[in-house]
């Protein structure tokens, strides 16, 4: 069995701000820029699981350039799928069914204080993954018509030999509550970053050695660390 931990969703590279914490540990999921410019699914125009427009936790001198910014759903959560062309990622198509791809993002206090930081927010149990290219026509519409590179024909074409689809099955959560894995470390250099927490790296080991956390590959866990790892995130909430 394989555990992959990777980052998703909006960040101050990605977005210009971290996705909304609130004080009781639940978040809202804000993914990224659309920069095909396609979805028709906006900041403006779409809700978040706490009833505001998503363009609200954007500071208000970003709102009028952001509220038509189309988004890129991906992960997507009513279905479970995820998908990537870009080669950081290809590895993910060696993920077979019961593995589990564990999401994290980056979070900051919104209207409270609290730092941003790195937190789990969600995992898929795997139920299929691979390229594109090798999904059937019905595996396509049955298992993934939900996923960013699959409903956009355009992109789908463009990227079907390199695409990697991720489908989660039905244990696959979104979670309630954020879990905080970062603190801050430094890089050679002596550049602050945020790395892997000690806590964090007695549940998911080292990825050897390499516990920077803040733009990363995604992180594949040792296989001293898959039996523990797995059942720590299946106990969150």
């Amino acid at each position: 069995m394989n555990v992959v931990l990777l980052r998703v969703g909006i960040d101050t590279g990605t977005g210009g701000i971290n996705g909304p914490l609130f004080p009781d540990g639940s978040f809202d999921y804000v993914p990224i820029p659309d920069g095909h410019d396609l979805d028709s699914r906006t900041y403006g125009n779409s809700t978040g699981r706490h009833g505001r427009k998503l363009i609200e936790y954007f500071p208000k001198s970003f709102r009028g350039r952001m509220a038509d910014q189309s988004i890129h759903f991906d992960p997507e959560f009513a279905t479970f799928t995820y998908g990537d062309p870009t080669q950081p990622k290809a590895g993910l198509r060696r993920l077979q069914p019961g593995d589990m791809l564990v999401f994290y993002c980056g979070l900051a206090g919104w209207g409270w204080a609290s730092d941003a930081a790195l937190y789990i927010m969600a995992y898929f149990e795997v139920e299929k993954a691979g390229l594109a290219k090798d999904f059937s026509i019905r595996e396509l519409k049955d298992l993934c018509a939900e996923n960013f590179h699959v409903r956009h024909r355009r992109v789908f074409r463009e990227q079907r030999e390199r695409l990697v689809l991720v489908k989660g099955n039905r244990n696959s959560r979104l979670l309630t509550k954020a879990h905080r894995i970062s603190v801050y470390g430094k890089d050679c250099a002596g550049k602050r970053l945020k790395i892997l927490s000690p806590k964090m790296q007695r549940v998911f080991g080292t990825f050897g050695g390499k516990v920077a956390i803040q733009r990363s590959p995604p992180r594949w866990v040792e296989a001293d660390y898959v039996a523990g790892a797995t059942e720590f995130v299946r106990s969150l909430e």
